[in-house]
């Protein structure tokens, strides 16, 4: 097909995620190939991955190695269920993942994306005390959590937009705040930290008897606006589980596997939870596959006798793919290779100078950055951090003239990810930061003229 019957067809038959069709037609993208940290189109134009294709790449497109292990395995097997059995490529992964992951975790269940590790997360934390004799119905989530899209993801999940609308198929979950310290009334770390941990505490006091598990992700939000989490938090919060007996769930999907600058975002606060899930950059970017691990008192208490009825009873068609398996065998070799997160900590730094630039500009909010996970909110008013009207789109509209200027990422409302693989250069960083300060100052003074002059 030529570029115009591409968009058409696109235009017909597709029904993207996350997207409203109508802005799709009005602006469709249809990438054709990828190389490095470069994805083009079929125009043959080309644009900065500066979302990691939505935050999953790790070694840039089409990278040798990772092409090479998938193509060695097919020629093996390409698919062999996990249900009674195993095969090669998801026992020596389970095994490296066991070696690399917080001390504690032994056991790996894996799965096909971050939504449903998640969902076996919760299955798995509910059944875990039912098997013991108690019957607890309840979670525990943080404001502006995101855990993915199915219906126990979403149960947990406190992002209104994505999650309001399907009230009526959730669970109950009890809802406390993030340390959101930039849109706190105090505007203080510490009171921020205070008021958070007290209110979660209340929560514990209240419910723990009915609670299977306090649910969060470490260090970073990631859906609900890229807000990083105060060190020394979550140790806090790990504490407090111990203290109520609830367990504590740490989804990975988006901090995991180096994102951070540290290959798991728990390591910051020394934490080891009960239950952690990860997914993106398992793999590379290439292939889905997503792990959900315990610790060895969680399998314990399924195992038993099959009359006793404490299986679990959870599976995926393409769990344990071999062809994934073995790309995140070889991605993880390459991580270890190539000093892969220690490449993200070290440039993290300088992305960080670089973003100062950014962080001046009059409709710059706040910047908040860990590694290379980068929000950057946009604000009517620098001084009284007053939001845009959401009618105005300003984030949006700021994206697309990135892409316009050669650049390929995502907003969460008004603020813009800037989340690139773990291999971009100093160089890239440059380029790729000087094309997100220019597309945000043009379109925040227009926006803001725009506020203006309908007041």
């Amino acid at each position: 097909m030529k570029h115009e019957e591409y968009i058409q067809t696109s235009k017909d038959s597709l029904w993207l995620p996350f997207t409203q069709m109508k802005d799709y037609d009005a602006d469709p993208l249809v990438i054709a190939e990828g190389k490095g940290i470069k994805l083009y189109d079929t125009e043959g134009k080309e644009y900065y991955d500066a979302f990691s294709s939505v935050w999953l790449n790790v070694h840039g497109h089409q990278k040798k190695e990772l092409n090479e292990a998938i193509v060695e395995q097919l020629d093996k097997i390409a698919h062999s269920t996990l249900l009674g059995m195993t095969n090669v490529p998801a026992t020596e992964l389970a095994k490296k993942l066991v070696e690399i992951t917080p001390e504690g975790l032994t056991r790996v269940f894996y799965s096909d994306s971050g939504a449903t590790s998640v969902e076996i997360g919760l299955k798995m934390a509910y059944q875990y005390w039912l098997n013991l004799g108690e019957k607890r119905t309840t979670f525990i989530t943080m404001k502006n959590g995101y855990h993915g899209d199915t219906i126990g993801a979403v149960s947990v999940g406190a992002v209104d937009v994505f999650h309001q609308i399907y009230q009526p198929l959730m669970f109950e979950s009890h809802v406390v705040p993030y340390p959101y310290v930039y849109r706190h009334p105090s505007g203080n770390e510490e009171a921020c930290v205070q008021d958070c941990l007290n209110q979660l505490e209340e929560k514990l006091k209240q419910y723990h008897v009915d609670v299977c598990a306090v649910i969060c992700e470490p260090m970073m939000q990631g859906a609900g606006g890229m807000i990083n989490m105060p060190f020394g938090y979550l140790k806090k919060v790990r504490e407090l589980c111990d203290t109520y007996n609830v367990l504590l769930i740490c989804d990975e999907v988006a901090t995991g596997f180096g994102r951070t600058g540290k290959l798991f975002a728990v390591e910051y606060d020394g934490v080891t939870p009960d239950i952690m899930t990860a997914g993106k950059c398992l793999t590379g970017g290439y292939l889905p596959v997503a792990i959900t691990l315990t610790k060895e008192k969680i399998y314990e208490a399924f195992y038993d006798d099959f009359d006793k009825m404490k299986t679990f009873f959870h599976g995926h068609s393409y769990t344990g793919n071999p062809l994934g398996c073995a790309v995140a065998l070889k991605n993880l070799e390459l991580f270890e290779q190539d000093n892969i997160v220690g490449q993200v900590a070290g440039k993290s730094v300088y992305l960080a100078k670089l973003l100062k630039d950014v962080n001046a500009l009059d409709h710059v909010g706040d910047i908040r950055q860990l590694g290379f996970m980068t929000g950057i909110e946009l604000v009517k008013d620098k001084e009284t951090k007053e939001s845009f009207d959401a009618s105005q789109r300003v984030g949006y509209k700021a994206t697309l003239r990135m892409r316009e200027l050669g650049l390929l990422t995502r907003p969460l409302g008004d603020v813009i990810v800037f989340m690139p693989p773990h291999v971009t250069t100093k160089e890239e960083l440059q380029e790729m930061v000087a094309i997100v300060k220019q597309a945000i100052d043009e379109v925040t003074k227009e926006a803001y003229k725009e506020a203006v002059s309908i007041k």
